[in-house]
């Protein structure tokens, strides 16, 4: 009976001490760790793992749909040209948003008229007309009758061809009329056919046709005025086709002005920000992207152009333009120095240096501009007039 109580005792005692924690050691740390159930620990250890493999599975599937989109992208190009079109002129963009182009008034030119003319059957056109500074008193509250009448008067007007995106109502176009305004010059722009709220399709022989038909407008009007052509950009292409045309036909302008051009499209298009990558890392950038522009019809070759002007020639460009490289503008002069058409005439080229931040539409900020077309317009006067 004895050693049966004691059996118990002794039973006690190790259930106490297998429950009571063993002694610490010097570290002050338990010598027997917890450990879980093998269980959870497996449960435990698949959750990250599930994590990290469902993430790797969505980073893959993004990489693929992006892989399927840069290489789906040029195929839809050359299938559908339009798309390329659509690209060059930028027609749909219409900045700035919410303005009333019937109201030039808002945008600061008080001495602006708002007409509509139609080219061809179909298609309609807006167009501003700024008469000179020095007739703001007298153009108030006047109808469009005096502003045509006013082209008569002794000033010269200047056909200005803007770029592609946004209308004739653009930030930097509006700043531009306003300093040939002051500087004495009628200052007649328009949208092309697709742009702003002119009606019709865009196309390259569509705008240069409806440039012609505002040149034939104005020298209906303006009497023996000088009359000077000026393209920015994109503009430039519509600008030397037209001018090419009226040479052609005996009837060329008193000078052109040609800002921040290029060479031709394709040359431009490869040029461009948005293509140097793709010309470094996509093999075929050409047949994909550039052939397509060509099968739209769309050449807007300058330097072929120039060949066949005879008119006195000034090219603006400045250094750091980020749309139209430099070294186009100044290619494009070297083509047309040299062509025999200009023999007679005075070609010049005039380079803004980076410092000055023109880049590609701010070229009206330069003080030297007045003095630049007072020279170089000056000189072409006195061409027309002998």
């Amino acid at each position: 009976m004895r050693k049966r109580n004691e059996s118990v005792t002794v039973e006690h005692e190790r259930a106490a001490a297998a429950a009571v924690p063993g002694p610490l050691d010097k570290g002050c740390s338990l010598r027997r760790s917890l450990r879980l159930p093998a269980s959870a620990a497996a449960e435990g250890m698949k959750r990250p793992l599930g994590r990290r493999y469902g993430l790797w599975f969505r980073l893959r599937k993004l990489l693929l749909w992006l892989l399927g989109v840069y290489i789906a992208i040029p195929f839809l190009v050359k299938l559908c040209p339009a798309i390329q079109a659509k690209l060059v002129f930028l027609n749909f963009v219409r900045v700035p948003y919410f303005i009333d182009l019937k109201r030039p008034q808002d945008q600061g030119l008080n001495h602006t008229c708002n007409y509509y003319l139609q080219p061809e059957e179909d298609v309609t056109i807006g167009v501003w007309h700024t008469v000179p500074a020095a007739l703001w008193k007298n153009a108030r509250g006047k109808d469009q009758l005096w502003f045509e009448e006013a082209l008569g008067s002794s000033h010269p007007v200047i056909l200005y061809l803007h770029g592609n995106a946004g209308t004739r109502g653009g930030d930097h176009r509006v700043e531009l009329y306003k300093v040939l305004s002051s500087l004495g010059y009628h200052v007649v722009t328009f949208d092309y056919r697709g742009w702003g709220d002119s009606i019709g399709s865009p196309s390259e022989r569509g705008m240069t046709y409806d440039a012609l038909h505002v040149f034939d407008w104005i020298k209906a009007r303006s009497g023996d005025n000088p009359v000077y052509i000026w393209g920015h950009s994109l503009g430039t292409g519509v600008a030397t086709n037209l001018v090419r045309r009226l040479c052609e036909r005996e009837t060329p302008p008193d000078a052109l002005i040609l800002e921040s051009p290029f060479t031709n499209i394709r040359e431009e298009a490869r040029s461009h920000p948005f293509s140097v990558a793709s010309t470094q890392y996509f093999p075929g950038f050409d047949w994909f992207f550039l052939d397509p522009i060509t099968t739209s019809g769309i050449k807007f070759a300058n330097d072929e152009n120039v060949k066949y002007i005879s008119c006195s020639l000034l090219i603006l460009h400045a250094e750091d333009d980020p749309v139209v490289p430099f070294h186009l503008g100044k290619k494009l002069y070297n083509i047309a120095a040299t062509s025999r058409s200009f023999r007679d005439y005075k070609v010049q080229f005039v380079p803004f240096h980076t410092d000055l931040g023109y880049r590609h539409k701010y070229i009206y900020r330069s003080p030297e501009l007045p003095r630049i077309l007072r020279e170089f317009l000056g000189k072409s006067e006195h061409e027309h007039h002998h």
